[in-house]
């Protein structure tokens, strides 16, 4: 049975300013999150212009990803101590600062400086975006905070790669980080104009060194070895040995702290809640299979069927369409409809996808490349709203904060590891197709033989001719080995519905109702 609602702190918002707090709150996440993949088709040209190798390149991306895993489950904490709404706006104005600095960055050490110090200060600011943006409607309409709030967060991380590309290829490629500072202070100002005296204000909290030394350790040792692993051909590296060793027994040691501590600065114990680690655990798992296969589309598209960085987020781009129709009516039934069924249609739908990915090669045409990423638009405006809902269901609104940053970080660092393993395994299987292809590609086969001989007669060399052919198996290996990792994951969408249904079975109305009061 639902719960009853909570007397709310602060009365909703109302009219213009419900309209404006929605539209400040979701312009920050969408920064944001923009800014954690934008910046993945510069990387060549600000390499280029810092004079570093294009693997010295990734640090852009490495070096924010790691900070901001760091920051994000901190949320809680930061919040009693400073005050949801002050700790909101001076983080997007450290942003917009870090962005700027970004930008006139003279050397490349002094881009990774001032990205780890952007990474630093934008940890709060989705957990805090969610909560004030669940505060500003009234129970009723809770669902629909959360329907705004999830597209910009999945629609955001399609669109970087695409604005990303022609930014670079068009202006130059500090302006993908200056587009944050128009936007960036116009948020934190209507913010602030909004939500100054909706803010609890800060307490006196002590602060917990240990665990915080803890969690900077291991967090940062696993992302640098995700990040790092695939180029340092993982545990071959004397490096990403010992970064493993010291992300596993730093978490071990973090996890008996916090759980002992009186004053955790993560607060672990919110997985003894049945919803939230079960919602937690379906949105992570199923959230890095989706950046794995989101990271993976384009790099084949351009990599080995010949698309532009353009041309590719193209492909990407038609995903927004039906998640920005239907996200609206989710958010509006997701209070009188079970969130696990809506869940259960994302995760089916979500396979369908992938299923028909796992059926694409090296001649498909544009409408068939496009008609799944068109589909996943409907998947998507059932993921994260009904998830949402369950990970909030049985949560005191106190609890808001710490909830909504240790799900992020749980989120963010599931991406992360997804993307890792997802390129890697894409890297492997296609050397094992590209070996069984290159073991038929031989004088005995007929067809290898007449190819050849059809090159050498249009006056190719035999070397040219064998060059071809491989480049042609290779393109074959790497084509199958990506509809192998679709398939694979269609299989894990299937997997996840089982998961969810072990939520409790409460509807959605009382996590929207503790939402409406949530502080």
């Amino acid at each position: 049975m639902s719960a009853p609602a909570r007397p709310q702190a602060f009365p909703t918002l109302h009219g213009s300013e419900l309209v404006l707090g929605t539209i400040a709150l979701s312009l920050a996440t969408f920064m944001n999150v923009l800014d954690s993949s934008i910046a993945n088709v510069s990387i060549p040209a600000i390499s280029g212009d810092l004079g570093v190798s294009p693997s010295q390149g990734t640090w852009v991306i490495t070096s924010f990803g790691v900070a901001n895993a760091i920051s994000v489950p901190l949320t809680g904490w930061l919040t009693k101590r400073f005050g949801q709404v002050r700790l909101f706006t001076t983080s997007v104005l450290l942003f917009v600062l870090a962005s700027w600095l970004c930008g006139l960055a003279p050397s490349f050490t002094m881009l990774i400086f001032f990205r780890v110090l952007q990474g630093l200060v934008a940890g709060p600011m989705i957990p805090l975006s969610q909560t004030l943006l669940l505060a500003s409607y009234p129970p009723a309409k809770a669902g629909m905070a959360m329907a705004m709030w999830g597209m910009t967060t999945l629609v955001a991380p399609v669109s970087g790669p695409l604005l990303g590309g022609w930014i670079t290829d068009n202006i130059s490629w500090p302006w993908i980080f200056y587009i944050n500072v128009p936007v960036g202070i116009f948020a934190a100002a209507l913010t602030w104009s909004i939500y100054r005296t909706r803010d609890p204000g800060p307490q006196r909290v002590p602060v917990d060194k240990v665990g915080l030394v803890l969690l900077v350790l291991w967090v940062g040792s696993l992302q640098i070895m995700v990040d790092k692993g695939r180029e340092m051909d993982w545990f071959s590296s004397p490096l990403i040995i010992a970064l493993a060793v010291v992300a596993v027994v730093g978490f071990l040691f973090f996890l008996a702290w916090e759980l002992t501590d009186a004053h955790p600065i993560v607060n672990l114990r919110l997985f003894a809640i049945r919803n939230f680690a079960v919602g937690t655990v379906a949105l992570s798992v199923a959230y890095g299979v989706f950046f794995g296969t989101v990271v993976l589309l384009p790099l084949w598209l351009q990599q080995w069927m010949g698309f532009t960085a353009t041309e590719a987020g193209m492909v990407m781009a038609p995903v927004g369409l039906f998640a920005i129709l239907l996200s609206p009516w989710v958010g509006k039934n997701v209070s009188r409809i079970d969130p696990r069924k809506l869940t259960t249609i994302a995760f089916l739908i979500f396979a369908l996808v992938m299923w028909l990915r796992s059926r694409f090669n090296t001649m498909a045409p544009l409408p068939t490349l496009l008609l799944p990423t068109y589909i996943q638009g409907i998947a998507m405006a059932f993921f994260f709203i009904p998830l949402q809902a369950i990970i909030f269901n049985e949560l005191k609104p106190d609890q808001y904060p710490s909830a909504s940053g240790l799900s992020n970080f749980v989120r963010i660092t599931a991406g992360a590891i997804g993307t890792s393993i997802f390129t890697t395994v894409w890297d492997n299987r296609a050397a094992l197709h590209h070996s069984q292809l290159a073991e038929n590609l031989n004088n005995g086969n007929s067809a290898a033989a007449q190819a050849l001989g059809g090159m050498g007669a249009a006056g190719f060399s035999p070397q040219q001719a064998l060059a071809m052919i491989d480049r042609l198996a290779e393109q074959q290996a790497y084509t199958v080995s990506v509809t192998d990792l679709f398939y694979l994951s269609s299989l894990m969408f299937l997997a996840l519905v089982a998961i969810v249904w072990f939520a409790h079975p409460q509807r959605a109305s009382a996590a929207v109702a503790d939402a409406g009061g949530a502080h």
